[in-house]
């Protein structure tokens, strides 16, 4: 593929040797491998405050596996929301690599880029950014309608999703007309609408009541069971952080494996 367009491309380049932990290892045994879906290496991340070089992240590394739970914790700005940014391709590493099934993600052309994004990519954030004048439904639909998917289709998987997350009875409900809970829902049936690989969410119950958190909690850890998707989040939850497969802490512009 000409790496400056057409869609993603689906074959791995060169590997590094490795092995999954444990939790993943065993829950892949059925399916005969473990796949790593997503290494970086090496990454730096540096801004420029008040005219002097802040460095965020320092030669960081972290693989992957497909089907994983990750919890990324850590003091507040620290930068865990820059972490996520960059695995996910939104701000570009001063240095070093990301790779997704293998492939590079910075050398992707601004057309395959948006197409990962949208494809192969779900993002939660702590605020559910969802379009006022819309309904449920229609906020769902739209990475579906984006990637030019008849609106039909679109509204029959958004549709299936919402009634995923509990919310069937609220498809032509506007936000304003959800409860805080009820809108994240949606925010992550949207980000999932296309069944993507995998999400990155940057506390994404940060907003919410503990009760309710715990409800949206337990809707990750149903959509990395039935859909299999991989799952990396940002948090301050501790007890979200207990339920993850593995918990990573961001500390000096480095992670450090507190569990798993």
């Amino acid at each position: 593929m000409n790496e400056r367009g057409g869609g993603f491309p689906m074959t791995a380049p060169k590997t590094v040797s490795t092995t999954a932990p444990t939790n993943v290892a065993g829950a892949a045994a059925a399916l005969g491998s473990a796949e790593l879906l997503l290494r970086a290496e090496g990454l730096d991340k540096s801004f420029v405050d008040a005219g002097r070089e802040v460095r965020v992240l320092r030669g960081l590394n972290i693989e992957v596996w497909a089907g994983e739970e990750i919890a990324i914790v850590g003091q507040s700005g620290v930068g865990k929301s820059t972490l996520l940014h960059v695995l996910g391709s939104l701000e570009t590493p001063t240095a070093g690599k990301v790779y997704f099934e293998g492939q590079d993600l910075f050398a992707l052309g601004e057309r395959a880029m948006a197409e990962f994004r949208n494809l192969k990519l779900g993002f939660v954030f702590q605020f559910h950014y969802l379009l006022a004048d819309f309904t449920a439904l229609e906020n769902v639909m739209m990475p579906a309608l984006i990637a030019r998917m008849a609106e039909r289709e679109a509204a029959r998987r958004a549709g299936e999703v919402l009634e995923l997350v509990g919310l069937a009875d609220k498809l032509h409900r506007r936000p304003a007309e959800l409860s805080g809970g009820e809108q994240q829902r949606v925010a992550v049936a949207r980000a999932v609408v296309l069944h993507p690989r995998l999400v990155l969410a940057d506390e994404p119950t940060g907003n919410l009541d503990p009760q309710t958190a715990d409800e949206v909690h337990q809707l990750f850890h149903l959509l990395n069971r039935q859909l299999g998707i991989t799952l990396v989040i940002a948090t301050h939850n501790e007890p979200l952080t207990r339920s993850m497969g593995r918990a990573l802490r961001l500390r000096d512009g480095h992670l450090i494996q507190e569990r798993g």
